[in-house]
């Protein structure tokens, strides 16, 4: 039986010659992720179904990166909740000043491989889905039985195919890419879908471009989203030390629910408009909106590719008086590359405040709330109202390209390569 990418996946884990769209699974969990939101909310159900320990077959991996360093008292109870828990159970743990935004560090570190099925309480764990490996936000009680019993189960999502063809322009990039995708399918099309991504573009693109793209996927509703695994995925591995993989890859004649083919030659610098991601437009339509906040980070756009780009539009130049900037790079590693390269040098003289990796300014926690009436241009995945502060403020999510070439100017800008007159 031919079988595409998830279901090859779901077969493998599950014990099974083959599955079939609808079918309910029970699939062998290879990774859980933590992090110190999703750990304090494991405990209880865990207790409740009768586990003191988790399961000797399933890798388990805690990342602090929502509230760290500690904001508040309770967000240090937490860590401390968390801490502990990884200690008791001997799961793998990067403790603050040691990892970064979870997903980056599951990715850099090798804590993903192709194939693989990874869980976490998470939505954005689709990000794993760049080096085709099965990565999906559950909440906390089933986490809780995959951690007990190194098993979940699954309903085998119907596959659509995307094939993403042409050259994309000069300053078009996997974040106009993705929020361009968004802006067709919308929220409700592709819900619990695997969604999987071949084509040209796909093909010319860098694994950190891929996990843009696998990310932010998460908000078309899909319950995967898989790059299929290349030469590029293979490089990356490598240079991470990895060991070698087996590729899973769909077969030739596999049924899709839909293959659809787009052209991106074409394709614009993008702007997610307030308030969701999938409100998103040519950036020609935002030109002149004046900001408040610029913010390059977050695990869809902090990894060292957006750092250099941020850098390179900023080199000998300034921030905005009227603007802050704010920088988070993903990882620890990536903050360590960045200062060994200069990047972090280029960010404090322009005017930029750089922090430590973490999640804080994405999700509103902290280091960089917004206020009633201020506007912030983010590299981040969500724009929902409220999201980075103030209800009353605004969020408008755009490449790191573009963010940092409107931090300088004040207001939303082209990226100097992609200016046309306005009409």
């Amino acid at each position: 039986m031919l079988m595409t990418l998830a279901e090859k996946v779901l077969a493998k884990n599950a014990g099974l010659e083959y599955v079939r769209p609808e079918q309910i699974v029970e699939a062998v969990i290879d990774t859980v992720m933590l992090h110190d939101i999703g750990t304090p909310g494991i405990i209880p159900p865990l207790a409740q179904l009768g586990y003191d320990k988790i399961s000797e077959n399933i890798k388990c991996v805690i990342i602090p990166d929502h509230f760290v360093p500690a904001p508040t008292v309770q967000a240090a109870e937490n860590l401390r909740i968390t801490k502990q828990f990884a200690e008791k159970m001997g799961c793998i743990y990067y403790g603050v000043g040691r990892g970064g935004v979870s997903h980056q560090v599951m990715l850099e570190n090798g804590h993903v491989l192709p194939g693989q099925i990874v869980v976490a309480p998470d939505s954005h764990a689709t990000s794993y889905g760049a080096l085709g490996a099965l990565g999906t936000g559950f909440g906390v009680t089933d986490v809780a039985i995959a951690l007990g019993t190194g098993r979940l189960w699954f309903t085998v999502p119907p596959t659509i195919k995307l094939i993403l063809n042409g050259r994309l322009r000069d300053n078009v990039g996997a974040m106009d890419v993705i929020i361009h995708l968004l802006q067709v399918f919308g929220e409700t099309k592709l819900i619990y879908k695997s969604l999987e991504i071949t084509g040209e573009i796909i093909g010319s693109m860098s694994v950190s471009e891929r996990i843009c793209i696998a990310n932010l996927a998460y908000e078309l509703g899909v319950k995967f989203c898989l790059i299929i695994p290349d030469k590029a995925t293979s490089n990356y591995l490598a240079s991470i030390g990895a060991p070698k993989t087996q590729f899973i890859l769909p077969d030739d004649g596999a049924q899709y629910e839909e293959i659809i083919e787009m052209d991106l030659s074409d394709l614009e610098p993008m702007v997610a408009f307030p308030h969701h991601p999938t409100c998103g437009r040519p950036a020609i339509e935002a030109v002149g909106t004046k900001i408040d906040q610029a913010f390059i980070g977050s695990c869809a756009n902090g990894r060292i590719e957006d750092l250099r780009i941020a850098a390179c539009v900023l080199k000998g130049k300034k921030v905005h008086s009227m603007v802050r900037m704010i920088v988070s790079p993903a990882s620890q590693a990536i903050y360590q590359t960045a200062l060994d390269e200069g990047l972090i040098d280029t960010f404090i003289k322009a005017g930029a405040c750089v922090t430590n990796p973490g999640c804080g300014a994405c999700l509103g926690g902290h280091m960089g709330l917004i206020a009633d009436e201020e506007i912030c241009i983010s590299t981040s995945n969500r724009n929902y109202r409220g999201r980075m502060g103030s209800t009353k403020g605004e969020v408008y999510l755009a490449s790191p390209t573009t963010v940092a070439t409107s931090a300088v100017t004040g207001v939303i800008t082209l990226p100097n390569a992609y200016r046309r007159e306005l009409r």
